[in-house]
């Protein structure tokens, strides 16, 4: 028999849209526009009762979710999840939980120090050279281990304050800022319109060498990026996108068409996965996602330890297991492949490298390394100020 390689790499992407709404009455023109997914979010309990079997785990924590970080899902995202699998990795991610209520000792509710690195309201300036600039407190879908989530959905005890003018501000005074990210909540969801008057401000600023969005918009609302939105982002180069994806479930065809099509507009994509405990705390399932990027124009960037979030220890997996997985992608993968492993440090120390132990022992010597296999090996290094020999 033939063997068509095309075909497997159609089914390693295969859209699973449209899913459970299949026998509705929806037309093609509606599932793709991302007015109908946004207008069609699963919110409430009766809504999942309705398609899935829910733990009672999980029917506690949608009761619960109101009072700290709200529920809403697109049909796109809701459509990966294994109705009968209370451990589906899509689900874990998306589905409160009554585990959400618990807090440990050791968690923050602003793991990363943003609000104390805050000059004005909605801009956090924790590096030197680069601002986080939080245009909005709302997503498509929320993921329930959400640094953000004291802030964002509207549901916690804080509000997220923007203040736009004197954002700018600060930000035209302040020189040494080179990088902006507009994160949030997700800038995508902003019209393009709204969204390319920040663009247009930023870029008017001398500077400001580039801008970066962060965003999940691609993988929860593929929808949304149009032909039209990736023209109107490619007039403000050199302009980046992190995307957010944790599972290799989550690439379908609509999210790599989308990838494709920013890509084609000249917009680096790099990729920022979670660490989350069964989800893809597995150096065979984290191969396969970081595979499943490449193919798709993303570079694997970083790979996040969890937050300190309240509420999130469920979803915690153990550092070690981190470091396995960039172990056993070092040296067994392209280097492409990559990601790299950082912590981001409690109370707002800032991104940490996490690295498995490669140098194994170094002087003003040598240093002595080992490799991907095992095997060790040794590196001199150069003698200090070395007195030049000269032969007359």
């Amino acid at each position: 028999m033939h063997h068509d390689p095309k075909l497997d790499l159609e089914k390693k992407f295969r859209s699973h849209a449209p899913g459970y709404w299949a026998d509705a009455d929806i037309s093609e023109a509606d599932w793709n526009s991302a007015k109908w997914q946004l207008k069609n979010r699963i919110t409430s309990l009766s809504q999942l009762e309705e398609h899935l079997n829910l733990s009672e785990e999980e029917r506690n924590g949608v009761i619960l979710s109101g009072t700290k970080l709200a529920m809403a899902i697109t049909p796109h995202f809701f459509n990966l999840i294994d109705k009968d699998d209370p451990n589906c990795p899509i689900r874990r991610q998306i589905i409160p939980r009554v585990e959400e209520t618990w807090v440990s000792p050791y968690e923050m509710s602003d793991p990363c120090g943003e609000d104390s690195h805050m000059p004005v309201p909605g801009l956090v300036h924790r590096y030197p050279d680069r601002v986080l600039f939080l245009v909005t407190d709302r997503c498509a879908s929320y993921c329930r281990y959400c640094t953000r989530s004291r802030v964002v959905s509207g549901a916690g005890e804080q509000e997220l304050e923007t203040d736009y003018e004197a954002a700018f501000k600060y930000l035209e005074e302040h020189t040494e800022i080179r990088d902006v990210l507009l994160s949030g909540g997700d800038p995508l969801l902003f019209s393009d319109a709204k969204l390319e008057k920040i663009l247009k401000r930023l870029s008017e600023i001398e500077h400001i060498e580039f801008i970066r969005i962060g965003s999940r918009i691609p993988i929860f609302l593929p929808q949304r990026i149009t032909p039209e939105l990736c023209e109107m982002l490619q007039k403000y180069h050199p302009l980046f996108m992190s995307v957010h994806v944790n599972h290799p479930r989550e690439i379908t065809t609509e999210v790599k068409e989308g990838f494709e099509r920013l890509a084609n507009h000249g917009i680096p994509l790099g990729n920022q996965s979670v660490l989350l405990k069964d989800v893809n705390d597995n150096v065979e399932i984290m191969k396969t996602l970081v595979h499943k990027l490449l193919m798709s124009r993303v570079r694997p960037y970083y790979l996040y330890q969890l937050d300190l979030i309240e509420g999130s220890s469920h979803l915690q997996a153990a550092v070690e297991k981190g470091i396995e997985i960039i172990e056993g992608l070092r040296g067994h993968t392209t280097g492409y492949a990559i990601p790299q492993f950082v912590i981001d440090a409690p109370g707002g120390g800032g991104k940490v490298p996490v690295n498995p132990d490669y140098v194994l022992q170094r002087n003003s010597e040598r240093v002595v390394i080992r490799n991907f296999e095992g095997n060790t090996f040794e590196y001199p290094e150069p003698a200090v100020n070395p007195d030049p020999v000269l032969d007359y």
